[in-house]
């Protein structure tokens, strides 16, 4: 079995180890040591990456007790090399990681539920819980968590014996057998976990729960701890202050500025509304008993491009055929009372490079070609 250096001290940045075994395996190797500082893969935190000598080291994977270092190299047998994990990947998994047990600890003793799922995601962390959480709640335990970091409480990590395991009370999401390895914080968590941690809760910096969602029988929790947080806080700064300098608010007041100009846009919005409706019955007046019609508009929305098509057609006593855009891009109604209109479109749509089609006497869709193109294309039907 390999030694597990990163349970000795996690934060062992570089060691040395002798090569037991490498093979080949799907265009990689994978190598053996007899000792190892990279962690594999496993209990939600994702696997080390870094160097192994002069080979690059991008998984790490742990079978029957052996850690195999998947790498873009072959290393000898026998020869010991210097690894050397990415330290700044590690240090964020173990933020993210000791983040979640606080936030879990914390949130699973005041409500009474579990944990009942856990991931390391590139940006962001997901937790599952078996029960439904309010805003209100999520908020308190974001403080509760936070609290306990800044206090800077020190991890407690141990291997109990079978009879002093039977006596503690600790979270797991699955039955264990064999020697079991308690990760603690003490007054806010005790869970079973393989996983590496900062010394102290001082090192997770904060914790950031971002989102909860109704997941299953229960809740999703989105989260960023440390250095994650502290980005994606940076972020939405930045972007609140872009929103304030645009909406000319200062930036605790965006959301009464956007508030306004959401009311003032409905308003336009009904303006607008009722001047294309008074536009539209004209034009149709206008074509009324003409038969077929063809009409290029500016661009505008599917709602009122189908109102358009929809009011000409009653008026003109042919078909209709409304295309609105600009710049080679043109979304198109035609309409056609009595008629079957689906051979039509296959026509169009192969003549225009376009994709529709509908009801006999409707079909609606997009083509690609300009103003002209389209004008030919009836003309020589």
């Amino acid at each position: 079995m390999t030694e597990k250096l990163f349970y000795e001290d996690a934060f062992l940045k570089e060691f040395s180890g002798t090569v037991l075994d490498c093979r080949e395996e799907k265009g990689k190797w994978a190598v053996l040591l007899d000792r190892t500082a990279f962690y594999p893969e496993g209990g939600g935190q994702p696997a080390d990456q870094g160097t192994l000598g002069k080979v690059r080291v991008f998984d790490t994977r742990e079978k029957d007790g052996d850690i195999f270092h998947f790498c873009d190299g072959p290393l000898t047998v026998g020869e010991t090399v210097d690894g050397r994990i990415d330290w700044d990947r590690r240090f964020d998994f173990m933020q993210q990681h000791s983040g979640e047990h606080i936030v879990s600890g914390i949130l699973c003793g005041k409500f009474g539920c579990d944990n009942v799922g856990f991931h390391i995601g590139h940006e962001l962390v997901t937790i599952d819980f078996n029960a439904a959480l309010s805003t209100d709640d999520v908020i308190f335990v974001e403080n509760l968590a936070n609290r306990y970091i800044w206090e800077d409480h020190p991890i407690q990590i141990s291997f109990p014996s079978p009879a002093g395991l039977e006596a503690l009370e600790y979270r797991s999401k699955k039955a264990l057998t064999g020697q079991v390895r308690i990760v603690s914080w003490p007054e806010a968590d005790c869970c079973a976990c393989c996983g590496t941690h900062v010394r102290s809760s001082g090192q997770v910096g904060m914790v950031k729960l971002i989102s909860c969602q109704r997941f299953r029988d229960g809740v999703r929790i989105e989260m960023a701890a440390g250095g994650r947080a502290l980005r994606w806080v940076n972020a939405v700064a930045e972007q609140n202050t872009k929103i304030s300098q645009l909406l000319s608010a200062k930036p605790g007041e965006t959301a009464a500025a956007v508030e306004r100009m959401q009311k003032e846009v409905f308003l336009l919005k009904g303006r607008v509304a009722g001047l294309e409706e008074k536009d539209f019955a004209r034009k149709a007046e206008e074509l009324a008993g003409t038969g077929d019609v063809l009409l290029v508009e500016g661009p505008m929305s599917g709602e009122s491009l189908r109102k358009l098509c929809g009011l000409v057609k009653e008026r003109c006593g042919g078909r209709c055929a409304v295309f609105a855009g600009e710049d080679g891009r043109f979304q198109y109604a035609v309409a056609l009372d009595g008629g079957d209109l689906r051979g039509f479109v296959k026509e169009l749509n192969g003549a225009l490079n376009g994709r529709g089609g509908g009801k006999p006497e409707f079909v609606q869709g997009s083509v690609q070609a300009g103003e002209a193109e389209i004008r030919g294309f009836f003309e020589g039907i």
